[in-house]
């Protein structure tokens, strides 16, 4: 481990990054200690420094270091637990709104969306990763952003382009979702996560939710088994992820979300509560844990 940067946590903060060898000089001052909170990449979880062989002598009583806008890690876990984002409230409308803009003028829409992940990215905090980040570049597949804004116009060209649109959207959000997993960092250092999820059953997924607003509200349970199935589909983790939202929490969520949006005024407050609650209900947990 000697060549990895450290990490050590003070009145509640994160200090860091250090190389291996000015952090134990810091243990030699007493500045850290054996009870105090330390990461590197490789661990799951912040453990107190007395609990790792070699690095520091003894410990007692462990501290518990809170974090930014996600729950509270103590000493020696895992660092599961929910998934939060901390969305501040007209940045956020600002970003939609030229989120949204960027793909009505087609050109822009691979510049708005990397900017978009990027900056959502780093308002999540992930249990035990530190720093969470998205360093996708504009350049990687920029042309799947440009197909996809095309393809909110194939209605007004022929009565059975939205058919194959459907069908081409779903293959292009699969790809984004694919390039999304496999950009992801932590304190800068890149995540070995994928989406393994197939094409073929990504698009199934896809037309299934269409299809299912026939049933008026079945739409909301789909989801949920989508999400399900996305989590399922990530590796590259210690922890496994999931999605504890139910059909009907993301039924009613959705409606007064929409509602809301009806109404103009209230969308700032709206678009918050909702992205916030969605993001809460993703969850890191030990492998086998979930359904057990």
């Amino acid at each position: 481990m000697a060549d990895r940067s450290w990490f050590y946590a003070a009145d509640g903060q994160q200090q860091g990054p250090f190389p291996e060898t000015q952090l134990r000089d810091l243990i030699v001052r007493g500045t850290v200690r054996a009870d105090t909170l330390v990461w590197t990449e490789g661990m799951s979880g912040w453990q107190r420094a007395g609990e790792i062989p070699g690095l520091a002598p003894g410990g007692s009583g462990p501290p518990v270091i809170p974090q930014a806008g996600g729950p509270v890690m103590s000493a020696g876990s895992y660092g599961g637990g929910a998934l939060s984002i901390d969305l501040p409230l007209w940045p956020l409308l600002g970003r939609t709104i030229l989120y949204v803009i960027g793909f009505l003028l087609v050109i822009p829409a691979p510049w708005v969306a990397t900017s978009y992940y990027r900056w959502m990215a780093s308002r999540t905090s992930v249990p035990g990763r530190p720093n969470f980040a998205f360093d996708g570049m504009v350049g990687d597949i920029w042309y799947v952003f440009i197909a996809l804004a095309l393809m909110s116009y194939a209605g007004q060209l022929n009565n059975y382009l939205p058919i194959v649109a459907v069908l081409i959207e779903a293959f292009l959000s699969w790809m984004i979702l694919r390039w999304i997993a496999g950009n992801l960092s932590s304190n800068g250092q890149p995540l070995p996560i994928a989406f393994t999820g197939s094409a073929l059953t990504y698009v199934g997924w896809y037309v299934l939710m269409f299809l299912s607003f026939i049933t008026i509200i079945g739409w909301a349970w789909v989801i949920t088994a989508w999400m399900r199935w996305i989590c399922r589909n990530i590796d590259g983790t210690r922890r496994e992820i999931i999605f504890n939202g139910s059909g009907l929490e993301v039924l009613w969520r959705t409606l007064v979300f929409s509602i809301g949006c009806a109404f103009l005024i209230p969308i700032p407050w709206v678009l918050r509560w909702y992205a916030q609650w969605y993001a809460s209900q993703f969850a890191l947990v030990e492998r086998g844990y979930a359904g057990a």
